[in-house]
């Protein structure tokens, strides 16, 4: 297995960032570049968490190695029972997951220094690409270099702050090492600063969504008051689409075909919506001389940020829409669960079909009685179970970020359940232990990330409705999160040379972060005491502080306490009422028309198909007249024939053949004339030349 489990869990880590990405990313529509460094920033930090059990397992087979061929030989000589290998206290057994010397400080200096690429350069340069409104390749990237100049000096400048320091300190000589190490110390203390922040928010957030979930009516109010302010923002993203749609109109009739911007104007009508493309049309036929008239036309730079509009509205619009629908369905789901609970059949049933398709082995196995046993009598209970024990983790995670710091007693849970599985040398445990434990903190930082929203710039929204700029943000935020992350669940488990200080061999992935006594105010100071806010801040989210300061500033946020709360509760809730009635209104006129088909669907077939037989008969009887005519017609005179070709040359129009009048022939009258209800038989096409 030497190597083995380190290239299953790459492989295993690369499909869950994958299907992730599917969830809120649109593959298709996309542009390729971003979804690929998404993914790759996505990878390396997931690869980041999944991998460094295998790292902290690895250092303890390495430790008992050093500690097997530094200890002198036991004497065999006095008794043999202290030599047999009953206890074996003194072998190393090496780990399934055992990964060879050398390969893991590679990995991890091309994963860490890959992610800080990305995280500070490539994807801030990419934001900037994605969100330019240019109409050409150098134009956005001469914008992007433009808005990332300010972006860059400030690096710059805490870097030189750094640097300066050390160099007017006498105790350091400045070396590349110690330059990189002053770059790490820079990049991990702003990511521990937000990790802080996001961790007390995710410590208490993520078991109390569970507890309440588990409260009767709660979820269903709290969607009410999603679909209020929901419709606020569909009605808002409506009104400005169609501002923004009148000023494309307006640009577009302004434009005629030979004006030299056109095609950038063109280039703006392909990224509206398809009803207003046809609505405005191309406005192609004018033509006018814009060289001799004064220059009154918007400047290419205007039609640049008329294009950054357009693709912004149109993507809110269409992110609102199919959120609006969503919500509907859950909102509708969430009323069949309150009907159901009181049922005395235990069926659940549904007020309207699912939309989606249904899979058969789901819906064989899904019956409508196992569906309301786990969603009337089980959910709710399955909710108040994890949420326990995901507070008692929670609780574990505020006293060993205030104590991981004394290794003397150790007062760190984590530190302890893995110096006791150290002693046995259970790795299995080890590895299930750390994996629990930086799963846990990484599900607390990185569901803040995908909850949090700033406004319309930064929201990650599900079912392919993220934009190509937050998924980017969210590429920079794990990236900047990931590593202090992984320092501060090091330090909890006392793995971390910096609070272990006598450890005699540190896990690979400290010792790519260098030695932190260039800068001790930070390794002895900031790293060890700024987690102990963590505290302030679960308390803070604890009593809702954030949520309060919120509505103060005139942000509504979900408080059962507040009437402004209330107020958009009975809104959503006639919302939800109204659109239930148009959905009945339209499942019950589809039912009246399968109805209707279904009664005088056969009816219309059988007088259809008798009406296809009489057409059939009466073709055949007009075949077999016209046969006996044209029999008859060559044993007439001579007079018949000049008479034909007579009423030929006087072109006279041909009337429309009447069926009734099959069985007469109107040149058999004593007139010689054709009769005004009939048709010469001599003018079909096939026949028209035989009586010449």
């Amino acid at each position: 297995m030497s190597g083995a489990a380190l290239g299953i869990e790459i492989v295993v880590v690369f499909f869950l960032a994958l299907i992730i990405l599917h969830r809120y990313g649109d593959f298709k529509k996309q542009h390729k570049l971003v979804i690929v460094a998404t993914l790759l920033a996505w990878h390396l930090c997931f690869l980041i968490v999944f991998i460094l059990p295998l790292d902290v397992t690895t250092t303890i087979y390495n430790r008992c190695k050093v500690h097997l061929n530094s200890s002198p030989l036991e004497s065999t000589t006095s008794n043999v029972s202290y030599t047999t290998p009953a206890p074996r206290k003194h072998e190393c057994f090496k780990p399934w997951s055992y990964i060879p010397d050398g390969i893991m400080p590679i990995f991890w200096r091309v994963v860490y220094w890959t992610s800080q690429f990305l995280t500070w350069i490539l994807l801030p340069f990419m934001q900037s690409y994605a969100r330019s409104g240019g109409f050409s390749i150098t134009g956005k990237i001469k914008t992007a270099l433009i808005e990332n100049a300010i972006y860059y000096g400030t690096y710059l400048l805490i870097f030189g702050a750094f640097l300066i320091y050390v160099a007017i300190n006498p105790k350091f000589n400045l070396q590349w090492s110690q330059l990189q190490t002053i770059g790490i110390a820079a990049a991990n203390t702003w990511g521990l600063f937000l990790l802080v922040l996001l961790l007390g928010y995710g410590l208490v957030e993520i078991p109390r969504s569970h507890w309440n979930g588990a409260k009767k009516g709660y979820l269903l109010m709290k969607t009410y008051f999603k679909a209020a302010k929901l419709m606020t923002e569909k009605a808002d993203a409506e009104e400005n689409l169609e501002d923004i749609m009148e000023e494309v109109r307006k640009v577009n009739e302004s434009f005629k075909y030979n004006h030299p911007l056109r095609k950038c104007v063109d280039t703006i009508l392909k990224k509206c919506p398809v009803e207003y493309q046809e609505r405005m049309g191309r406005n192609m036929d004018d033509y006018e001389d814009f060289e001799e008239r004064p220059n009154t036309y918007p400047t290419e730079k205007n039609l640049a940020k008329l294009h950054k509009q357009v693709i912004y509205s149109v993507q809110r619009h269409r992110r609102t829409q199919v959120q609006w629908r969503i919500l509907l369905e859950q909102a509708f789901y969430l009323e069949d669960v309150a009907k159901n609970e009181t049922s005395a059949t235990h069926q659940f049933v549904h007020t309207f079909p699912s939309q989606e398709p249904e899979n058969k082995i789901a819906r064989y196995l899904y019956t409508p009685t196992v569906e309301w046993y786990w969603e009337c009598l089980l959910r709710p209970w399955f909710h108040r179970i994890l949420a326990v024990i995901l507070a008692t983790f929670s609780i574990v995670v505020v006293w060993s970020e205030c104590t991981f710091f004394s290794t003397r007693p150790v007062l760190s849970l984590f530190a302890v359940f893995i110096k006791l599985a150290e002693k046995n040398y259970n790795y299995f445990y080890i590895e299930m232990a750390c994996f629990l434990t930086i799963f846990f903190l990484s599900i607390c930082v990185y569901s803040t990330v995908f909850r949090i929203r700033v406004f319309n710039y930064y929201y990650l929204a599900s079912h392919h409705q993220t934009d190509a700029y937050s998924l980017l943000f969210s590429g920079m935020l794990f990236c900047r999160l990931t590593p202090p992350l992984c320092l501060n669940f090091l330090g909890l488990t006392h793995m971390d040379s910096t609070i272990a200080k006598s450890l005699e061999q540190p896990t690979a992935y400290t010792s790519i972060m260098g030695s932190m006594k260039v800068l001790s105010f930070i390794a002895d100071g900031f790293y060890i005491y700024y987690p102990m806010l963590v505290v302030i801040l679960c308390v803070a989210t604890y009593f809702s502080l954030g949520t309060r300061c919120l509505n103060l500033l005139g942000f509504q946020q979900f408080m059962g306490d507040n009437e402004m709360t209330s107020d958009l509760i009975d809104e959503g809730k006639e919302l939800i009422r109204r659109e239930k009635r148009k959905r009945q209104r339209q499942e019950d006129g589809e039912n009246r028309r399968r109805e209707w088909k279904e009664r005088y669907g056969n009816n219309r077939e059988d007088s259809s198909r008798n009406r296809n037989v009489q057409a059939d008969q009466k073709e055949s009887s007009f075949t077999e007249t016209n046969t006996t005519r044209l029999a008859s017609k060559y044993t007439r005179s001579n007079g018949r024939n000049e008479r034909d070709t007579v009423e030929l040359l006087q072109d006279a129009e041909p009337l429309d053949f009447n069926a009734d009048s099959v069985g007469e022939d109107p040149l058999d009258s004593d007139s010689g004339r054709y009769q005004p209800g009939g048709r010469y038989l001599s003018m079909s096409r096939s026949r028209i030349f035989d009586d010449v």
